[in-house]
């Protein structure tokens, strides 16, 4: 099982395609298909392509469950996704960690079905599954033959509303997370500087308290904590369920009415965008330096406060994205050109914008310094490269290539049915809709080299950022 899921330090565009998230609830995407063979320019040809696709469907169930279909139909399989509106940040003061313990608990029995029961079922007929939790949502999945569909919708409708949660299943799966933590992060250097980071970046956000949580807290997690996380959140009407695959949406209503339909409301959650405390606006640049002996390989990082897919202004988010692919997307980058290829002082660079989020986005920047290169030259170098693009801007160019790669992302992207469904989901978590996915590509046709320059100025502001640097204890020997 996944154990938690933090925000990813790649590049934007070979990422965003699923940063555009969905809430409408009874909203069908239809394309009218252009005639074939007509489009001249690759956004034309991406266009008809998509045009000629199944159409995505989604349909609210009485009790308040959005679903949504994404037909598939090239091979004889499904993945079923269930999405529950409640991540990390959602937690109250003194439980960090509940939500990831509870993704770990719904593995256990239910009322029907014994511990193992799921699992073995799909084992047994060479299906796949996992979860994750992350700060705005938790998310399970099956990946199936199709003709099995019916069997995976039942028991996840069975553990949405028949968790049996005793302290003989609590309290040794709280050692498993602790334990957990203790590999994940406690031993590991790199993990331990990114969750410091976080908390100077977020001073008053929750996005600034770790997913799997503080361990001092995760110590104290009870079983009343997991029931009363399952009893607010784990609700039909705080879920989205998502089937990508060789279904049709009338056959995958007819079975979701069947198992899902009969889960009853538990609780009303709340507005969480509304209720959510928002970050102050950053007055002073941070540095965070973490040493250990442990680290045989230096490195440097600076991660900006940025809003949102959901949160920011117009075009502003794919914007974001493509800055990121032009500082540091690929080879053909302006960091990895400047640093690794013309001045030879770095091993790694690169550049990422995580915009998938219900409140604040982040962008982020990176290095590894090569050779006799020492991690001061790698701050040198990506700063002269920020200065560069805050100063002249982007070029025509740079702006065509990162729409090109972002054309090639999206065709590739249908070749993953999990993919797929995680980029919907994702989006229905914090607040997008279909349209918002189905669209992005046409919102990137419409960047501009003013655009993306205006975001740069605007966000990549030393006051907005936090700088780390993960270097070996003093008189380590770091040659490799």
């Amino acid at each position: 099982m996944i154990p938690f899921f933090k925000r990813a330090a790649v590049s934007a565009l070979a990422l965003s395609l699923g940063f555009s998230p969905v809430a409408s609830f009874a909203e069908t995407v239809v394309a009218t298909p252009p005639v074939a063979g007509t489009a001249a320019t690759p956004a034309e040809r991406l266009a008809e392509a998509e045009a000629m696709r199944p159409k995505n469907e989604s349909f609210l169930l009485e009790n308040g469950l959005q679903v949504v279909v994404l037909p598939d139909r090239r091979a004889p399989v499904v993945t079923q996704m269930v999405w529950n509106r409640a991540g990390s940040a959602d937690e109250a003061p003194g439980v960090s960690g509940i939500a990831h313990f509870l993704e770990h608990l719904m593995f256990k029995g239910t009322k029907t079905h014994p511990a193992g029961a799921f699992s073995s079922a799909i084992s047994d007929i060479g299906g796949e599954e996992n979860a994750f939790t992350s700060y705005d949502y938790t998310a399970y999945y099956q990946q199936v033959p199709s003709d099995a569909l019916e069997t995976m919708m039942a028991f996840e409708a069975d553990r949405m509303e028949n968790l049996v949660l005793s302290d003989e299943a609590v309290l040794p799966e709280r050692d498993v997370i602790l334990e957990e933590r203790r590999q994940r992060i406690d031993n590991d250097p790199g993990s331990q500087l990114q969750e410091q980071m976080q908390a100077a970046l977020y001073q008053n956000s929750h996005y600034g308290i770790p997913i799997i949580g503080w361990r001092h807290e995760m110590e104290e997690l009870s079983r009343e904590d997991a029931i009363a996380w399952y009893d607010t959140y784990y609700t039909p009407n705080n879920a989205t369920l998502i089937i990508a695959g060789d279904v049709t949406t009338d056959a995958v209503r007819t079975l979701a009415e069947k198992t899902f339909g009969k889960v009853k409301r538990r609780a009303e959650p709340k507005d969480r965008a509304a209720e959510r405390p928002v970050e102050a606006e950053p007055l002073a640049a941070r540095t965070v330096t973490l040493t250990d002996p442990k680290v045989t390989q230096p490195s440097m990082q600076r991660v900006y406060l940025t809003p949102s897919d959901t949160t920011a202004e117009p075009g502003e988010g794919e914007a974001l994205d493509v800055l990121s692919d032009v500082l540091g997307g690929g080879t053909t980058s302006r960091l990895y050109r400047a640093l690794v290829v013309e001045q030879g002082i770095a091993a790694g660079v690169g550049a990422y914008n995580s915009g998938t989020a219900l409140k604040e986005g982040e962008f982020g920047v990176y290095g590894t310094p090569r050779g006799t290169a020492d991690i001061g030259a790698i701050e040198a170098g990506i700063d002269a490269e920020l200065a560069k693009i805050l100063k002249d801007g982007i070029t025509e160019a740079e702006l065509e290539r990162a729409k090109n790669r972002v054309r090639k992302a999206v065709v590739y992207e249908r070749d993953s049915q999990t993919s797929l469904a995680r980029r919907y989901g994702a989006a229905i978590s914090t607040g997008r809709t279909i349209a918002d996915v189905d669209s992005y590509p046409d919102r990137i046709e419409t960047v501009t080299v003013a655009s993306v320059n205006a975001v740069a100025r605007k966000y990549l502001q030393p006051k907005r950022s936090v700088t780390g640097f993960l270097l070996p204890s003093p008189g380590a020997d770091t040659r490799s």
